[in-house]
């Protein structure tokens, strides 16, 4: 079968399409024949070799964390999917998404949201399950009727679905865009848009700040939390003695890390908001596999208004 694999680390083109072998299901596992996948952030982090996770991938790999496609093969014990399923999931830093056919246990699968396209429902798992995540569990959004909510880099993968989650829990959204992308963030639901450099922290307050390029640090944000406010951020661990100890916990504002689980239950959450037409998947552009190097050039490029998919 066709796959996009990664032997270096280094920019788009080290992605090379090749013949590998079919993957086998085993135990749990589905196999899915690949109808898309999308490029996060993180796929372009784990391409170029940049942070923690790169450390322990092994190489070469194949890209792509986000899949969506039909189940075509069942493990001895699976017992929650049926030939013909349309699902979708997250595969974890292990990737694979970027070929014909990928293996993932059924504990990380979902049923595909129905009256969208399998591009649409691969731009979800990643970016949705990590907006989802950082609100309900980070930032307890769903107790916090009313919020006001701050979405830093509210026109990307995971800032799209943070508005609207926002907004489903009932949110006073604010976003932070370039000028060129103000339409599209206001589109989403969010009630007033900044440019990045604009951004008064020590003149407003918000409820929620969710940073999720991740470009901020929790000391400049402090001040411009409510007393019980949360800074969520998309990257799981503090990294400065001064996020530790508001990671703690404890009287006034605190931090909250998010690392994006693979949780099935959370999928068919975000199906059913996608189903009822409360939540839209934010699609940009879709490329075929064989354009894989010209999908993560224009994700990098920063023009992209929410998700860059990649069809199979």
């Amino acid at each position: 079968m066709l796959a996009a694999r990664v032997h270096s680390f280094g920019g788009p083109e080290v992605l090379r399409l090749e013949e590998v072998p079919w993957p086998h299901p085993d135990g749990d596992e589905v196999l899915i024949r690949v109808q898309a996948s999308s490029v996060n952030g993180t796929d372009l982090g784990l391409r170029r070799g940049g942070g923690p996770i790169s450390l322990v991938v092994r190489r070469p790999f194949t890209a792509g964390l986000d899949v969506a496609g039909e189940v075509v093969g069942l493990g001895p014990r699976v017992t929650a999917f049926d030939l013909g399923d349309r699902v979708y999931s997250l595969l974890g830093h292990s990737g694979g998404g970027a070929a014909e056919y990928v293996t993932v246990r059924q504990s990380r699968v979902a049923l595909a949201p129905q009256g969208i396209s399998p591009a649409e429902a691969a731009a979800v798992p990643l970016s949705g399950l990590t907006a989802l995540q950082a609100l309900r569990g980070g930032a307890q959004l769903h107790r916090r009727r009313g919020a006001r909510v701050l979405v830093i880099g509210a026109a990307g993968g995971i800032g799209s679905f943070g508005v609207q989650l926002a907004r489903h829990y009932g949110a006073t959204v604010t976003g932070t865009a370039r000028p060129e992308k103000h339409a599209f963030v206001r589109e989403l639901g969010a009630e007033e848009v900044l440019d990045p450099g604009s951004v008064d922290f020590s003149g407003r307050t918000w409820d929620v700040i969710f940073d999720t390029p991740p470009a901020l640090r929790f000391s400049q944000v402090r001040g411009a939390l409510a007393p019980d406010g949360v800074y969520v951020s998309t990257r799981p661990f503090p990294t400065r003695p001064g996020d530790v100890r508001a990671m703690l916990g404890g009287a006034g504002p605190r931090f909250a890390g998010v690392q994006t689980r693979e949780r099935s239950q959370d999928l068919a959450f975000l199906a059913r908001l996608i189903e009822g037409g409360e939540l839209r998947v934010p699609l940009d552009r879709a490329f075929p596999l064989e354009q894989i190097v010209g999908a993560h050039r224009y994700a990098e490029s920063g023009e992209a208004r929410g998700k860059v998919v990649v069809t199979v």
